[in-house]
């Protein structure tokens, strides 16, 4: 029995060529992306490096400096002037703080551009600033703010604010803003800002007589 061949025939009565039986090796291929991996690789041990060695500062730092808070503590207001009347008000108040810098080898320059408002809802009463100074390690600072201010009274205020003065509940809010370097032994940071408010309740601002407050504990916020 005649069997076909295993290929046609071309046109011109010749066998067409055989297909390549080789192998394919897509070496470039492979080449490319070993080199990506090795990349990838080689990016994350950096990276892994970089933060063993920012663990390690800040170990450091830690376990030299023993950086710890400083605290901050409303001490007393005294009124040298006050008083109001339906369109106005003056003040002129003395406002005590005491700054404690627990730090052993960690000290503070609180510098120029701070400012001291004291407010009653939410409107400006009297203004002042913080004086420029270093705190040195280990060291207390028992400082006077000096606010004065005249201001006129928004609309309702003047009834509020009578009745809260027969009440003797006088709501103030104190607003603080500060610029602070923190200084390492002899190296000094990048400056930021503090901001701090404490609310006081006042019994009486009556000038001469130091009144009674009651105030909360003061919240904080950083910005560089």
């Amino acid at each position: 029995m005649h069997r076909p061949p295993p290929y046609g025939m071309a046109g011109d009565g010749r066998p067409p060529p055989y297909p390549y039986g080789g192998e394919y090796y897509p070496h470039e291929r492979r080449r490319g992306g070993n080199v990506c991996v090795r990349c990838i690789c080689c990016c994350y041990c950096v990276l892994f490096f970089i933060v063993l060695i920012i663990a390690a500062i800040t170990l450091y730092l830690f376990t030299v400096y023993d950086p710890k808070a400083p605290i901050y503590k409303f001490e007393a207001l005294d009124v040298k002037e006050f008083g109001y009347n339906d369109s106005n008000i003056n003040a002129d108040l003395i406002l005590t703080l005491k700054a404690d810098n627990p730090n052993k080898a960690i000290g503070f320059i609180y510098g120029e551009g701070s400012s001291v408002n004291v407010t009653y809802s939410d409107s400006n009463i009297c203004t002042g600033k913080l004086p420029s100074f270093h705190q040195g390690q280990k060291n207390t600072t028992i400082f006077q703010i000096e606010l004065t201010g005249k201001s006129t009274f928004g609309s309702g205020l003047y009834e509020a604010f009578q009745e809260n003065e027969k009440n003797g509940k006088i709501p103030l809010k104190v607003m603080i803003k500060v610029p602070v370097q923190i200084i390492l032994g002899d190296i000094k940071l990048k400056q930021f800002n503090v901001f701090a408010n404490v609310t006081l309740t006042v019994h009486d601002l009556k000038p001469g007589k130091k009144p009674e407050v009651e105030h909360s504990k003061p919240t904080f916020d950083v910005k560089f």
